[in-house]
């Protein structure tokens, strides 16, 4: 590095330095977005696993594709979709439909797969116990997906954190936005903002992943128990 890089170097990262509390002011937008994001995501998404195990040959057709077409769509344009062409509003509203709707295909594919790790003698007993097919997946097979889902939905809080980013499109003032908007202030600091937002969203992304961990290990199964 030259002796006349240095200075603007330094100068860049004082700049950051002055104005991360403006890149701060994002952070809780972004966190408000990813919760009602997933929360949507969950609500539809874990009904969408159901069917697509136990539900009949149509309604497990129709969920699975509606599932693939959603995950096939970039986020990009069903956030569109959601704010310029459905008019959804404010901002908020329309990425929280956006990214929920895309969460949603994805905890189905997880929350499927939980389904389908527990021994399929669990739902044999609880018939034979009295139980109508809807009560055992009601009341076994449902909650003992939800505790082999965690792990996966682990996976899932990472994915939509960061693609709460995109919501920058239709101007919603999450980190990327804040970023931006920094940005035409001093030009040559441009990578540093970069650096910088990446690591507020890594640093998001571990304690959010610390604490379903913490979830995990209180409410997940031992080991895992894949079905035999």
């Amino acid at each position: 590095m030259t002796a006349a890089a240095l200075p603007l170097a330094t100068s860049d990262w004082t700049y950051v330095w002055q104005n991360l509390g403006t890149l701060l002011r994002g952070v809780w937008p972004a966190v408000q977005l990813t919760g009602a994001a997933l929360l949507a995501g969950f609500l539809v998404g874990v009904p969408l696993g159901v069917l697509e195990v136990y539900g009949g040959r149509r309604s497990a057709w129709l969920a699975r594709k509606a599932g693939v077409a959603v995950r096939g769509t970039p986020i990009l344009v069903i956030m569109f979709i959601t704010y310029f062409g459905l008019g959804l509003s404010p901002a908020f509203v329309a990425a929280t439909a956006a990214l929920g709707v895309r969460s949603a295909a994805y905890q189905a594919q997880v929350f499927r797969g939980a389904l389908q790790s527990i021994d399929r003698g669990q739902m044999e007993a609880a018939r034979a116990v009295g139980l109508s097919k809807l009560g055992a997946i009601r009341h076994v097979m449902i909650p003992q997906g939800l505790r082999r889902f965690v792990p996966g939905f682990q996976n899932e809080y990472t994915i939509v954190l960061k693609d709460t980013s995109i919501a920058f499109a239709i101007s919603y003032t999450e980190i990327f936005y804040q970023m931006y908007n920094l940005i035409p202030q001093q030009t040559t600091a441009t990578p540093e903002l970069f650096v910088t937002a990446a690591a507020v969203y890594l640093v998001l992304t571990l304690v959010g992943n610390r604490v379903l961990d913490y979830v995990d290990d209180a409410f997940g199964v031992p080991g895992g128990g894949a079905s035999q």
